[in-house]
Order: structure tokens, then C-alpha cells, then sequence
């Protein structure tokens, strides 16, 4: 374990390979507690850092409704102080007339940390660094270093920072940091079992990460510290890149958007991952162009499972979508006119969660545009609901400036738009087993099925030209 940050600079790129299990460890121990009027005090502790919550350093937060970083509820989100008392977490406080059980308080100006609850005979550990990795030398290489506990500001933009191109980052697990725990920013960079842990804000960020590849990456339980949701926070959120390829892996727990493609992205590839039980959006496609998503299992999330907003190009093949709010939502608004095409094939849309009142459902709140006119079509596609009612609609589908059209049934709704020529419409029946694996009628109804181009089978591994329901779950 090394209490350490480090640099590899611009023009020295290195293979850095860890021999057994090896951290980078941001924290440091805590000891010499005393009894106080309010908890218990230690004295001479001197590590300050900056609290700037945007990724602009000094400025204030967004004050537009809905864009702010720092939910009201939880004030003390961006400052980077962290304290564990037997490895427990502990949460930060901004007055010491705020301290009790499971708090900590930083006194700045006396050099004093304070705890709301007796730590005992019990380790107390506390974040003194800000930054674990910071690489800028193209070419380098780091297999088997682990990182935790590091307190990166939100400019800083990751405890890990991969800064140039062809950077590859190999069975690493970034954990417990204040904010964001990786962030990329060069071109034709790798990253293999990459584990980003419960961090503060983000999981794992990149921007401008031109032909990124993500094969078997994990996000779980990021955004500890209560972030809002926009503009940031949860899993993975990747913004103006082209050509990213997430191939397996799994983003799940997250407080926000478990996979969150966003603003100029292009050429994006989601397959064979599991994205489930995430506290807003399972998979997010927003104001981007060329996407596909195949092969996938989308569970539990809270909101909507696979969101499409004002992204053009869109194919999604062969998803298991299970538990969600909309299983997919397909939305336009003013900020960008384009959406569509929009293809949707081979997909199970399965029980819902109760915020959902339909299965596929398209809707442009610019009014200017009809889902015909968006180009979304529909075939071959589950829809499995409960009751008949829940949810009300198998479909609401876009008139543009009218209300939308809404169908009960999805026979209905084949009738009226000519989309679904051959479909499965289940109510009171699973369309899932065990595993998120299809029942039987399923298996039966396998007929229904586009078969699939060779094209998408050969990024999914599959055969071309064969009839599949849902993800293939190997």
C-alpha cells in the first residue's frame, strides 16, 4: 500500500505492472481522539481542499433549475473530505452544530477534525490526498494498481486521469473517492476490467476519447455523496467522442444514470453488458448520432431503461428490458431537432416498474415531428405487461404538435401505423424466467423474430440471418 499520488509526464510513457495486490491509498490514519463538548476532536490535522462543485475551478454552481450540481439536500457533496471509522463511511458536515452519530466536521481555520461518533478501539482514516494517477504521457501502460480513497476536487476530474492517447488501463479498481474516480480524454485508449466503486459523484468520465474501447468494465454504486443527476452523476457518462465500444461488462447500483452517451457523440456500441438496478436512466443516448445497442440486459432501473434523446441513427437489437420505468423511450425536444431514425427489433419490454405508463413509447415535446417522421419503426418485438392496465398503454406513439396516440394493445397498434407486422403481446403471462432467460411461450413464438443482420451479428458474435428474442445471455 502506498500513500502517494503520481505523474507520469508528457513525452515518458511506462508500463507500470502491479505484483500482487498493490493501492494507492489516498488516506491516512487518524489518531490521538479526544473527548469534546460535541463528539470526540482530533488536533493538527492540516489537509484543505478546493470545494469548487463545477469543473470550472472557483466558479460557483449552475443556478438554472435542474443543471446544478450540488443537490440543496446534500450541501457538502463537492467538498472532497472523506472519513471512515472501521472502514464505515462517515458524512461531512459543514458546522460543528451539525455533528452527531456518523458525521464528521472539517475545522479549517483550527486544523481540528471532529466526529460525531466514538471511534473506540476502531481505525480512523481520512482522505489527504487529492489525486491518485495522473497520466500524460501517451503509449503508457498500468495493469494490476488499485486505487481508493483519494479526494479529488470535481476540476480535478478523476482520481485517475488518462490525459493523452493509446493509453490502456488493465484489471484496476478505483474506489471510495470523493468525486469522480477515472477520467479519459485521449484518443484510442483501452480499458479491460476496469472496476470504478463507489466514488463520490461519477464512476468514470470521458471526453474526447475518440475510438475508446470499454471490454468488461464495472460501475457499481458511484455517486455516494447525492450529486444531482444532471449534468452529472452515476456510472459512466462519455460526451463528445466517436467511435466508443462498451462490449460486456456491468453498470448497476449507481445513484443516476448507469451508461449516459451525451452531446456530439458518434459511432456508439453497447453490447453483452448488464446495466440494472440504477436510480435514474439504465442506458442514455442524448443529442448524439449512430448508435447501437444489442445484446443487453436492462433491468430495474428507475426511470427509463433505454432513453433516446434527439439521437439520430439508432439501432436497438436484441435487449432483455425488464423492471424499468419506459422500457424505451424515444423523445425529441427543442435543443436539437434531430432524432431519428430509430429502428427496434428482437426486444422483450417486460413488467415495468410502476413510474411507467407504456412499453415503446415516442414522443417529440418540440411538436414538430411524428414518430413517421422521426423513422422509428418497430418489429419483431415482447411486450409483456402485468394486468392490461398496468401499464395503460402497450404504446404511445408521436402526432407531433397533437397528443400523442396512444394504443391498449399492440395489435391495435399494428393496425393503425403498419409497424409490428409480427409481434408477441402478453398480459398475465412472464415473458422471464430465472436469469432474465425467455419462458417458454417466448421460446415458442421465436418465429416472430427479424433475423439478424450480419452486419450487428458479427458485433454481437451471433450467427447472421438467425431468429433470436431478446439478449442471447451465453
Amino acid at each position: 500500500t502506498y500513500h502517494e499520488g503520481i505523474t507520469i509526464p508528457d513525452g515518458k510513457p511506462l508500463t507500470i505492472v502491479g505484483q500482487g495486490q498493490v493501492w494507492l491509498d489516498g488516506s491516512r490514519p487518524v489518531s490521538r481522539w479526544r473527548k469534546a463538548d460535541r463528539g470526540y476532536v482530533s488536533r493538527g490535522w492540516t489537509p484543505e481542499f478546493d470545494a469548487s462543485p463545477t469543473y470550472t475551478w472557483g466558479a460557483p454552481d449552475n443556478t438554472e433549475p435542474g443543471w446544478q450540481f450540488v443537490n440543496p439536500a446534500r450541501p457538502m457533496a463537492a467538498h472532497p473530505d472523506q472519513v471512515w471509522i472501521g472502514g464505515k463511511p462517515q458524512r461531512q458536515v459543514g458546522s460543528l452544530s451539525r455533528l452527531g452519530p456518523g458525521r464528521f466536521y472539517v475545522d479549517e481555520r483550527g486544523d481540528r477534525l471532529h466526529l460525531g461518533s466514538n471511534p473506540g478501539s476502531k481505525q480512523v482514516r481520512a482522505s489527504a490526498l487529492a489525486k491518485a494517477i495522473s497520466i500524460r504521457a501517451a503509449g503508457t501502460r498500468i495493469s494490476n494498481i488499485d486505487v481508493r480513497r483519494f479526494a479529488p476536487s470535481v476540476p480535478h476530474m478523476g482520481a485517475v486521469t488518462a490525459e493523452r492517447a493509446r493509453i490502456e488501463l488493465d484489471r484496476m479498481t478505483i474506489r471510495d473517492n470523493a468525486t469522480t474516480g477515472l477520467h479519459v480524454m485521449g484518443a484510442d485508449s483501452v480499458l479491460r476490467r476496469v472496476r470504478v466503486i463507489r466514488n463520490g459523484m461519477l464512476g468514470l468520465s470521458a471526453t474526447h476519447a475518440d475510438d475508446l474501447r470499454m471490454a468488461g468494465v464495472v460501475a457499481r454504486g458511484n455517486n455516494t455523496e447525492g450529486f444531482n443527476h444532471s449534468p452529472v452523476a452515476g456510472g459512466v457518462k462519455i460526451g463528445r467522442a466517436d467511435g466508443v465500444r462498451v462490449v460486456g461488462g456491468v453498470f448497476a447500483g449507481n445513484n443516476g444514470n448507469g451508461l449516459w452517451f451525451d452531446e456530439g457523440m458518434r459511432r456508439i456500441t453497447v453490447a453483452d453488458a448488464l446495466v440494472r438496478g440504477n436510480r435514474h436512466h439504465g442506458i442514455s443516448l442524448e443529442i448524439s448520432a449512430v448508435a447501437l445497442v444489442i445484446d443487453t440486459v436492462v433491468a430495474d432501473n428507475t426511470d427509463n431503461g433505454i432513453k433516446v434523446n434527439n439521437t439520430r441513427d439508432v439501432q436497438i437489437w436484441n435487449n432483455t428490458l425488464v423492471g424499468n420505468g419506459r422500457p424505451i423511450n424515444i423523445v425529441g425536444d427543442d435543443r436539437d431537432p434531430r432524432l431519428g431514425p430509430v429502428e427496434v427489433h428482437n426486444n422483450i419490454l417486460a413488467a415495468p416498474n410502476g413510474r411507467a405508463n407504456c412499453l415503446l413509447c415516442v414522443e417529440d415535446y418540440s411538436g414538430r415531428f411524428t414518430a413517421t417522421q422521426i423513422g422509428v419503426t418497430a418489429s419483431g418485438n415482447v411486450y409483456q405487461r402485468r394486468a392490461a392496465n398496468r401499464p395503460t398503454w402497450a404504446v404511445v406513439w408521436s402526432r407531433g404538435a397533437a397528443n400523442p396516440a396512444v394504443f391498449e394493445t399492440v395489435a391495435a397498434f399494428a393496425r393503425a401505423t403498419g409497424q409490428e407486422s409480427k409481434h408477441l403481446d402478453l398480459v398475465r403471462r412472464r415473458a422471464l424466467g430465472a436469469s432474465y432467460r425467455p419462458t417458454a411461450v417466448v421460446r415458442r413464438n421465436v418465429r416472430i423474430a427479424v433475423p439478424t443482420p450480419a452486419s450487428l451479428a458479427g458485433v454481437a458474435r451471433v450467427p447472421a440471418a438467425g431468429k433470436h428474442l431478446g439478449a442471447w445471455l451465453d
